[in-house]
């Protein structure tokens, strides 16, 4: 079942409880003109399982898991395999495979809840979901992730829309701009895990601090784009994890539409939809081709509960889990 919060501007958000997820945003250009700026399918039934997580929440471990394994409080967990060797975005029926109860706030904000039982896709603990979705006056998309647990556990949640400034059946997103405010990025193996270091993003196609268009350098001879055919890295945001700062912004000249993403989140994912091509039909009525759009995922670390000096994913009882992201969208003539 999908949802519809709105602003008077007639900024519009589809939200769908397969997933928690975003189904379709529809946001003026600079002509005045609205179009359906996210990626997403025609028929509702193909957001369960679908292989892009297209617009959804996944978790409860968004992104990989090495050979879906993890020691916590000295007991091994095995989580399964679903990505190569690696566990991803929480297993096979994760959050974003799963029917979220969604619970109306007002016109312009909705909250989906979830209950995950001990041992769901095989992490410890209970834990209580909650995702509330709002859209402002300003154009600005929120999103408050909200978690609690009866036994230790470990908890990374995002969101994994697919945007194109331009529309949504306007194709490949290389003319896109894209600004990213790291100085550093994790370099992984060739299965995308994290070996653990940070390295800096000058010199190498990964520095985006000075805005560039996505295509400048995707196909450039520089491992992490072979291993990934593209962008699926993840950066290390400038500033304090924690505090509420400017992670990217991408822009297109056409449409004249610019999205800031902000975040308190350690990490974003970028994502240039190197495998769309075997997605479901489209809401256009056509297949989409890799690269028709971009997630930018705002995250915890891959892998960073095997990972020492990354940021614990760890949440405890006593604890409460927040994070937020928010879109905030724009033109500029």
């Amino acid at each position: 079942m999908t949802h519809k919060i709105c602003n008077s501007k007639g900024t519009t958000v589809i939200l769908n409880d397969m997933g928690a997820g975003i189904v379709s945003v529809l946001f003026r250009d600079k002509n005045g003109e609205n179009s359906d700026i996210v990626l997403g399918y025609k028929d509702t039934k193909d957001y369960f399982q679908d292989g892009p997580c297209a617009g959804k929440t996944p978790g409860r471990y968004a992104n990989r898991i090495e050979k879906g394994l993890f020691t916590l409080d000295g007991k091994e967990y095995r989580l399964a395999v679903n990505n190569g060797p690696n566990h991803l975005h929480g297993g096979p029926l994760g959050f974003a495979n799963l029917e979220w109860t969604a619970t109306p706030i007002a016109e312009n904000k909705l909250e989906f809840s979830l209950e995950s039982p001990d041992g769901d896709e095989g992490y410890p603990g209970s834990l209580s979901i909650k995702v509330a979705y709002t859209i402002s006056e300003e154009d600005v998309i929120s999103l408050e992730f909200e978690a609690s647990t009866d036994a230790v556990t470990i908890i990374n949640l995002t969101n994994h829309t697919y945007w194109n400034l331009r529309g949504e059946n306007s194709g490949c997103i290389f003319d896109h701009t894209l600004q990213i405010n790291a100085a550093g990025w994790l370099p992984t193996s060739d299965s995308l895990i994290p070996t653990g270091f940070i390295s800096p993003v000058e010199g190498t196609p990964m520095d985006f601090r000075t805005p560039k268009k996505i295509g400048q350098d995707i196909k450039a001879d520089f491992p992490a784009l072979k291993y990934g055919k593209g962008y699926d890295n993840c950066w290390v945001i400038d500033g304090a994890s924690g505090e509420l700062r400017q992670a990217a912004i991408l822009s297109d000249e056409v449409s004249g539409r610019r999205l800031e993403v902000w975040t308190d989140q350690p990490g974003i994912q970028v994502y240039t939809g190197n495998w769309l091509s075997k997605s479901p039909i489209s809401k256009s009525g056509r297949p989409y081709n890799d690269y028709d759009g971009v997630a930018m995922e705002c995250q915890n670390f891959p892998d960073a509960i095997n990972k020492p000096g990354f940021p614990s994913p760890i949440l405890r009882p006593c604890e409460t889990y927040r994070r937020k992201i928010e879109y905030r969208l724009s033109i500029v003539k």
